[in-house]
């Protein structure tokens, strides 16, 4: 069987597993559970080709216990069932360890079959998921678990289990190898922190390598720009890891650093995502630019038109023109927060009854203690206004709307202040 240069070169000790310092480096919490030999219920967190199946298959070989492998995207409560009736063979005296790779697969059914089992000991899980678990996996098998969440392995890091996999691949096939300059680099970076990635890039340059006249090859940077383009790009338009870019680009602008705000949009830019881009950066010229310049709400639009009529790669042009213009405006949520003070009024209250003279014009009925709308026109006034009740009489003197600190919304503040007299 041909198997994948990523399974051969898997760590076979603690030392070899690249990356997850901050959990597996010495005196770190997870590195000290598995060298305690009593392994709990764990759950492993993160983006693909981090370590978590290496890791979890490591534990798994290496417990006192008898060890069963399923996968989320197959496994069925069959399988399942088949595993916790070993529970009380001899087989499973020592306990059984489960490992479930891709657990957020399986449906609350399956993954409430192994509560009991979980509970009692006689079954300890160890699952990995690419999704967040609080999200995605049963909360009572959370709550009986530990959750470790892995993060994107540098490519620092990953550069050693590069040169592994090149001498294990030359060795393989018999071939001596001659790597140009910059190749291990390159691939380092190239691969987004997904070591799987990396080696599996090893694997393909070794094949597609030139060969010279004494058996031996030649992996050229050329080659490897060619295997290695775009595979930087870590993006799931259903995961995590797109909200959280999403996320770090409004918090970006927000906090006015369009360097960091650029960084981001290319992110989605390079992966084609422009309609998250676009609906994102319309709803933060209202929220939070918003009153500040209140024409940013105009230009963004006129942006996101225009690069949704242009397509990619015109459209990184005037999508670079709103996020330019968004991180360097005055910022104020000043809206936001208004309309959210009256919608928490409005949800405690009620529907309360109007003034009077604010009601569309009709008849009024022989109840009526007062008749006649008695509507003042603010346009029949000096600067168009006039003092009357607005608000119902229980909310009389109400305030939802502050002046944000902002050169415009200052502005307005004071010429409201100068018409109303100080009110």
């Amino acid at each position: 069987m041909n198997i994948p240069l990523a399974e051969k070169i898997r760590p076979k000790t603690l030392d070899e597993i690249v990356g997850q310092t901050h959990l597996m480096g010495e005196g770190k919490p997870l590195r000290r559970i598995i060298e305690s030999g009593t392994i709990p219920n764990l759950i492993f967190y993160g983006p693909s080709g981090v370590g978590k199946t290496t890791i979890a298959r490591f534990i798994a070989e290496n417990a006192n216990m008898t060890m069963y492998k399923l996968n989320g995207t197959s496994a069925s409560v069959a399988d399942i069932k088949n595993i916790i009736a070993e529970t009380e063979m001899l087989s499973g005296m020592n306990g059984i360890l489960l490992y479930l790779d891709e657990i957020q697969y399986l449906n609350k059914k399956q993954q409430q079959s192994l509560l009991e089992y979980i509970e009692n000991g006689s079954i300890t899980l160890i699952s990995s998921t690419t999704e967040n678990p609080y999200f995605y996996v049963y909360n009572a098998i959370i709550s009986r678990s530990t959750v470790f969440e892995f993060k994107p392995v540098t490519p620092q890091q990953i550069q050693p289990a590069i040169r592994r996999a090149f001498d294990l691949m030359a060795e393989d096939i018999g071939v001596s190898l001659t790597l140009e300059d910059g190749v291990i680099e390159h691939i380092a970076r190239g691969c987004g922190g997904d070591v799987r990635k990396s080696i599996n890039t090893v694997e393909l340059c070794v094949l597609s390598a030139e060969r010279d006249e004494e058996n031996g090859r030649t992996v050229k940077m050329e080659t490897v720009r060619q295997l290695t383009q775009r595979s930087n790009m870590r993006y799931d338009r259903e995961g995590d890891e797109h909200y959280d870019i999403l996320s770090a680009l409004q918090k970006s602008i927000r906090g006015s650093d369009e360097n960091a705000a650029l960084h981001y949009a290319a992110r989605l830019i390079e992966a084609g995502d422009i309609i998250s881009l676009c609906r994102r950066l319309l709803v933060i010229a209202s929220e939070d630019v918003g009153l500040a310049y209140p024409m940013a709400a105009v230009i963004t639009k006129a942006c996101v038109d225009s690069a949704l009529q242009l397509g990619l790669p015109e459209a990184r042009i005037p999508l670079a023109e709103a996020i330019i213009m968004l991180a360097t405006s005055p910022k104020s949520n000043s809206a936001e927060s208004a309309i959210d003070a009256a919608l928490a009024v409005v949800r405690s209250s009620g529907a309360l009854d109007f003034p009077r003279h604010l009601q569309n014009k009709h008849f009024d009925g022989a109840e009526a203690q007062v008749r006649g709308q008695h509507y003042l026109y603010p346009h029949d006034y000096p600067n168009h206004w006039v003092q009357q009740q607005y608000l119902p009489d229980a909310l009389i003197g109400q305030v939802y709307y502050h002046y944000g600190d902002n050169k415009s919304e200052q502005a307005a503040k004071a010429y409201w202040q100068k018409i109303k007299g100080g009110r």
